[in-house]
């Protein structure tokens, strides 16, 4: 009863009924969750271009949020929120339909669970943390089509990832080249063509469904807008107006998500209707529809976009072994000054094509290399064929590289919350961490017998002690050395009770040393 009376208290006076789905009578929301209602509104005509609807949020001393509302068939119109700060905020509707204007209300934010941290945004220039200060070491996986899949194997999808160490998963909105299990499509048909004035909202429902359950694994939902890999729909060469409503009714939709990231295309460069400042034009059209200003990039195939232009919020990168040419990484974050995401850096498989035929090996040296660089790497996989694996299709992981990849994530979960950077990027290029507190020393595929105890001297002072493991990263061990390494002077460090400044080593490749000062 006490629920019925505040729903009919803070109704605007009109002869609109409200129309509820019972998931939005909630009178209090977490922070960073989702506040949903429903109104009942026109349904003929054609309500997504003829209707429009925002709500205007407010907080006592935060400047207003306008978010836009959308149709979801059936004569329901929806608005979503993700409220940013705790305490009362109240809503106001404006529309051109008598029946959504005016619409008023309130609800309560109130402290978020332990596992609730809030969107994911850039931290300390060249890295990323949640909202609450939580640091977030970008470990990714990509599944093109997932959501295109019948029910069992989107199942068995999550199922896989809860039990992975990926925690941002790239995903198309459009379908692929083949056929979709599904058979759901984001527009309507009109007679032999697609509609592209008209979303087909059960697609929709079905996608954020999806990027809901990746929410609740806290995996973040890379979403690719536009990709060249399928020509036949016509998806991907709407005119400009098509393309802009598009990307407004995917933000009204989805972007109260916390885990939502926008990709505006995958190897955009491969779209030729569409020009350089068509895509400038699209970024424009995100930073101003979404007012959570959720991670932004696109990603290339030959062609690198300009990541230094101000809605770009990180770079995503597709370049080959870039990851292992030592050095070109930390050019990016040098050129850039924005965190660098190899998103695609070739995948562990064994199909014929340049792109897909990685070793386990190989994908994992990449997760190392860019880590001790300053970057981040995506992960993927091929084995199954070029329709049938994770890359395609998601499901089992079958590679040996996922397992190696988590014990890394184990690894970067102990060091610094601030991130790992290159420590002397000229001179030492193995060398990553935080001077005077932290190093990660990487040998790659080289076998040393030995290693020469000597650090940079940045932030490092007489006296200093330091404790170093040995990590086997394809064996995933960690072994502790037993020896107490002293700083005696500057730029040498050397066994202090012993004076041998040498730590041998197992001759074995992909070995790591984590080096901490003790305290």
């Amino acid at each position: 009863m006490q629920i019925f009376c505040r729903i009919a208290a803070i109704l605007f006076a009109g002869t609109a009924l409200l129309a509820i789905v019972p998931a939005a009578i909630a009178e209090e929301v977490q922070q960073w969750s989702i506040f949903e209602f429903s109104l009942r509104g026109p349904a003929s005509g054609n309500p997504f271009a003829d209707v429009t609807l925002t709500a205007t949020f407010t907080h006592a001393g935060q400047p207003p949020i306008n978010v836009a509302g959308f149709y979801d068939g059936n004569g329901i119109y929806k608005l979503r929120f993700m409220p940013a700060d705790q305490g009362k905020w109240r809503y106001q509707t404006k529309s051109n339909s008598p029946e959504l204007q005016g619409k008023i209300g309130t609800f309560d934010c109130v402290q978020p669970t332990a596992a609730n941290h809030g969107p994911v945004a850039v931290k300390n220039t060249f890295h990323f943390a949640y909202a609450d200060g939580s640091p977030y070491f970008q470990i990714g996986t990509t599944c093109y089509g997932w959501t295109h899949e019948a029910d069992e194997m989107e199942h068995l999808t999550l199922q896989t990832l809860a039990a992975s160490p990926f925690n941002k998963l790239r995903m198309c909105v459009f379908p692929l080249r083949y056929p979709s299990k599904r058979q759901l499509y984001p527009f309507e048909r009109s007679g032999n063509a697609w509609d592209f004035t008209r979303f087909n909202p059960e697609f929709f429902q079905h996608l954020e469904k999806r990027v809901g359950d990746l929410r609740d694994l806290n995996i973040e939902a890379d979403l690719i807008l536009f990709h060249p890999y399928e020509r036949a729909t016509g998806f991907n060469s709407m005119t400009p107006a098509g393309d802009e409503r598009y990307v407004r009714y995917l933000i009204a939709r989805l972007g109260a998500y916390r885990n939502v990231w926008w990709s505006l295309a995958n190897e955009y460069d491969l779209l030729k209707n569409k020009t350089t400042p068509d895509w400038d034009y699209l970024f424009k059209t995100i930073v101003a529809a979404d007012p959570y200003a959720h991670l932004r990039s696109i990603h290339f195939s030959q062609t690198m976009y300009n990541y230094t232009q101000p809605w770009v919020t990180h770079a995503s990168i597709q370049n080959g072994s870039a990851v292992q040419d030592f050095g070109r990484a930390v050019l990016f974050r040098d050129v850039y000054n924005k965190p660098i995401v190899f998103d695609e850096v070739k995948y562990e498989g064994d199909v014929a094509e340049r792109w897909g035929h990685l070793t386990p090996e190989e994908m994992t040296d990449e997760f190392w290399h860019a880590t001790i660089d300053g970057t981040y790497v995506g992960h993927s996989e091929t084995y199954g064929g070029d329709q049938n694996n994770w890359l395609s299709r998601g499901g089992k992981l079958l590679g040996k590289s996922p397992e190696r990849i988590a014990f890394l994530k184990k690894i970067v979960d102990a060091a610094p919350a601030t991130g790992i950077d290159p420590i002397d990027k000229w001179q030492n290029v193995h060398l990553g961490g935080k001077p005077g507190e932290y190093y990660l020393y990487y040998f790659g595929n080289e076998k040393p017998a030995d290693w020469l105890f000597d650090l940079p001297r940045r932030g490092i002072t007489a006296g200093m002690k330091f404790h170093v493991d040995i990590l086997d990263t394809w064996n995933m061990t960690i072994t502790p050395v037993n020896q107490d390494f002293t700083l005696s002077q500057p730029g040498r460090y050397e066994v202090h009770a012993q004076g041998d400044a040498k730590l041998t080593l197992p001759q074995k490749p992909y070995l790591a040393l984590r080096i901490t000062v003790e305290r």
